[in-house]
């Protein structure tokens, strides 16, 4: 079969080139949720872009203002008068936006090399291996060919690198550390060794240490070779090879930043780059290989560095390798990113930044931006890199129950539309189309429940279940009942959009938009749920049944579309970047196909009106767009907009452009490929929902779904060859047996197996198959001859 499950091809899961990067845009990343490298592979003038995940300047959560409350009243008031210009002048007065830093970069590591008087170069490749999270860099020059490879490990947590050449002594090099600001740079106490000190910005803000350290070879005849400290940089003459071990720390969680530096090398020289290297391999692909992806053998992986590929798929031009690049890339940058033990989650830019302020900061934008960077996670079998973003949401707390009890007089937490490193909930920036919004914690705390629906452990749920509950019991005080008697958040917003009313008054502020209830019901709902499983809280999920009635449903306006707001006001920017109103269909599953077509119609609508005026323009929302056709199983418009995320959105080195770069595209559009593959909402796994005819072979192994499965697939000719379903262990004492649905074509077409021996299948309503399975056992769903 062309489209036969086969083992990895090494050349397809490499990101190459055949000249350096000269913007850091195209420079290769290199991560381990803690240490974050750019590499650029410059032969002459190497330059190694670092960053350590908790550099960051100031932005200490604030406490707020015991007057706000009483201004929250009138506020609130004058929102359901329909006074919104009293309203925005209330709202300039309580939501005075604190400053929360910035992540900032840590600096450069500078390599300067000498071949003599030679300044040219040949047969120039450099790589980044997906498989190995290794970059390479080789050419040729004054004779002679060099090789470096470069890694940061997670295991070491150093970045290492290791250069050889085919001739003895013909290494030279001048090595240094720089910072754009705030540095201090001495010998270090190892011998070759430098290091770099200072603080990210004032005297009280957060300490940093890095620490350089070069292992050089002399070995070989006819040359001196000899190596020095002098005036902050480390010279080697005539080095056959040389190792090189970076590594950083902060005083954000470390006592002793320079004492845990030096201790660091220390170990990895006694270690040395071999073994370092094997078991950075070997950690790394436990994560990675969970996964393979194949849209049918293209050559051209051989043939074209990948810039040329992007390039000439701006044009037009198919390349399904390209695609599973793509992908298995988004895979890769999470892990780099967001690891078990990092500090911090992936923030907007990962953990790669070249500024000192950065792109808004870098920070976690969690009106969505924050939460798109985990929609992979659970589904693309990198569940452990989720944890950190559960636990910036505890860390969130603190300050999100000061802001919760003085700001708005309730109980529970809160978040509003950015946090920082320190879990700040406060309003921040000043921009009335994005600070009022008050539901940042609550969309946050859905990845909690969505890590308990992919795993079903009941142990994680009994863990999370109170942060969840806190966040419910916010909304409880807070919603206050309009005219309608409905329950409405208000003050709040649309993110970041606004609307013109009928006497031509433009504003962001409001109350009850289509987002926040959606939100709302999904974290009641799932929460209602958990206390069930839980055997918990009856008298409290009682309350949130009861409110969650009252709670405004969707609304498709007179032209055919879901509202975004209460009122069927006039769009000041019809194509907006933010498509609030679809949450309910992506990511919360509300609206879908089969159970609520007229809802879907109307999203279809919703969407091609935003499309049709400009919507979609920056990388993340092309992302989110992807999503939301996969939802609507519409695969060729999937399908457009995976080739517009390619073309339009996506620097040579694969990371996504706003522009500038923010990684929330990469994720997202790796979501939505997934979800174009198989769908597990509402209790179903739907198999090949949205695949375009484009994709007429191929396989993918090692899908999670929700109800804890984990699923390959292969189809040949658009249509399922062959699914293998494995109902993995719950941990937490689960009962042995379920049922599976799926949804998949003509259910008479296939048949289902367990151990080599065919089983019962149960015809459910919707052309559904129905059957039974034993946890920790694997079945398989294939094509009758």
């Amino acid at each position: 079969m062309g489209a036969a499950m086969k083992e990895y091809n090494s050349d397809k899961m490499k990101l190459w080139y055949d000249s350096p990067a000269l913007e850091w845009v195209e420079a290769l990343p290199l991560g381990n949720g803690k240490l974050g490298a750019m590499v650029y592979g410059d032969p002459f003038q190497e330059n190694i872009q670092v960053n350590e995940e908790t550099v960051w300047s100031a932005g200490r959560a604030v406490e707020a203002d015991q007057e706000v409350k009483k201004i929250m009243k009138k506020l609130q008031k004058c929102l359901l008068d329909g006074d919104l210009k009293q309203a925005d002048l209330l709202a300039k007065d309580a939501y005075v936006g604190n400053e929360q830093g910035s992540y900032q970069t840590l600096g450069n590591i500078l390599l300067n090399f000498g071949y003599g008087e030679s300044r040219k170069v040949h047969t120039y490749r450099r790589e980044l291996d997906l498989e190995a999270a290794v970059s390479k860099v080789r050419y040729t020059a004054g004779g002679a060919s060099y090789r470096r490879e470069s890694l940061i490990s997670a295991a070491d947590n150093v970045f290492a690198m290791s250069m050889t050449s085919n001739e003895s002594l013909s290494i030279n090099l001048e090595a240094t550390l720089s910072r754009p600001l705030n540095c201090n740079i001495s010998e270090g106490g190892l011998p070759f060794s430098i290091v770099m000190k200072g603080r990210c910005g004032d005297e009280n803000s957060i300490g940093y240490c890095a620490m350089l350290k070069l292992l050089p070879v002399f070995v070989g005849w006819g040359k001196e070779g000899k190596g020095e400290y002098k005036e902050g940089k480390i010279i080697l003459q005539n080095a056959t090879s040389f190792t090189m071990f970076f590594t950083a720390a902060t005083d954000y969680n470390t006592a002793d930043p320079e004492k845990a530096c030096l201790e660091c090398l220390q170990k990895a020289e006694k270690k040395g780059y071999e073994a370092i290297k094997k078991e950075h391999i070997e950690e790394y692909g436990k994560l990675f290989r969970r996964m393979d992806f194949s849209l049918g053998e293209d050559k051209l992986y051989e043939l074209l560095p990948t810039n040329e590929r992007l390039a000439r798929a701006a044009d037009g031009n198919m390349d399904h390798s390209l695609v599973a690049l793509y992908y298995q890339f988004g895979r890769y940058l999470l892990i780099a990113s967001s690891r078990r033990d990092s500090e911090l989650p992936a923030n907007l830019q990962g953990i790669w930044n070249n500024r000192t302020h950065a792109p808004w900061g870098s920070r976690y934008t969690i009106n969505i931006n924050t939460e798109m960077n985990y929609w992979i996670a659970e589904q693309c079998n990198l569940s452990e890199c989720h944890e950190p973003l559960f636990r910036l949401i505890e860390k969130l707390k603190e300050s999100g129950r000061m802001m919760a009890r003085d700001m708005y007089g309730c109980r529970g937490f809160m978040a509003h539309h950015n946090t920082n490193i320190w879990g700040d909930a406060s309003p921040q920036d000043n921009c009335p189309s994005a600070t009022y919004w008050p539901m940042g914690a609550a969309w946050l705390c859905l990845h909690l429940w969505d890590r308990y629906e992919f795993t079903m452990d009941t142990g994680f749920l009994s863990k999370v279940y109170p942060t969840m509950k806190e966040a419910c019991e916010f909304f409880v005080d807070f919603l206050v009942e309009d005219r309608q008697g409905r329950f409405i958040t208000c003050p709040s917003l649309s993110p970041e959009n606004t609307y013109r009313t009928p006497d031509g008054y433009q504003t962001a502020i409001s109350a009850g938009t289509a987002m926040d209830n959606a939100i709302l019901r999904k974290l009641f709902q799932s929460t209602i749920e958990a206390a069930g499983i839980l055997g918990t809280d009856r008298k409290f999920t009682s309350e949130l049944k009861e409110i969650l009635h009252r709670i405004p449903g969707l609304k498709v306006g007179s032209n055919g579309t879901i509202m975004e707001w209460l009122e069927e006001y006039e769009e000041t920017e019809i194509g907006h970047r933010h498509i609030s109103q679809l949450f309910a269909l992506y990511p919360a599953g509300e609206i879908t196909v089969e159970s609520t077509p007229e809802l879907a119609e109307a999203a279809r609508r919703t969407l091609e009106r935003r499309l049709s005026h400009g919507g979609g323009h920056t990388g993340w929302s092309c992302a989110w767009i992807i999503n939301m056709w996969s939802r609507l199983q519409d695969a060729q418009n999937a399908h457009k907009y995976v080739q517009t995320i390619l073309s339009k959105s996506t620097y040579p080195n694969m990371f996504d452009a706003h522009p500038p770069f923010q990684i929330d595209g990469n994720f997202g559009a790796v979501a939505g490929i997934t979800e174009m593959l198989l769908q597990s909402t509402q209790g179903i796994l739907n198999i090949l929902p949205a695949l375009p005819k484009q994709w007429s072979e191929g396989y993918i192994k090692g899908i999670r779904a929700r109800g804890n499965y984990e699923v390959d697939l292969e189809w040949e000719n658009g249509q399922l060859l062959k699914a293998v379903i494995k109902s993995c262990t719950v941990k937490s004492g689960r009962k042995r047996k379920d049922k599976v649905k799926i949804k998949y074509g003509n259910r008479e077409d296939y048949l289902i197996t367990h151990q080599g021996e065919a089983i019962p299948v149960l015809a459910a309503d919707g052309g559904l198959l129905e059957f039974e399975v034993i946890r920790g056992e694997e079945y398989v769903m294939v094509l009758k001859n």
